[in-house]
């Protein structure tokens, strides 16, 4: 990863710099992150579920949202 990191910065790639940058910052984060063997997706699927489902409660949603769900159920 460093290596690919020098390599980022050296590019003229700016949005990868911010990547790069951010990466660079939360390093031990990411690393973790790619070699732990747990995960949060289970978590952050529940999430996702519950704030969907409060937009729709809200009202919030509009139209797109139920169409699109309706759409990929089928």
């Amino acid at each position: 990863m460093p290596d690919w990191l020098d390599a980022v910065r050296q590019d003229d790639l700016p949005s990868l710099h911010t990547l790069a940058a951010g990466i660079g910052r939360d390093r031990d984060a990411v690393i973790a992150g790619l070699t732990q063997p747990w995960s949060s997706g289970a978590v952050e699927g529940h999430v996702n579920r519950i704030k969907m489902l409060k937009r729709q409660m809200d009202g919030r949603a509009g139209f797109s949202l139920p169409r699109k769900r309706l759409l990929l159920a089928s």
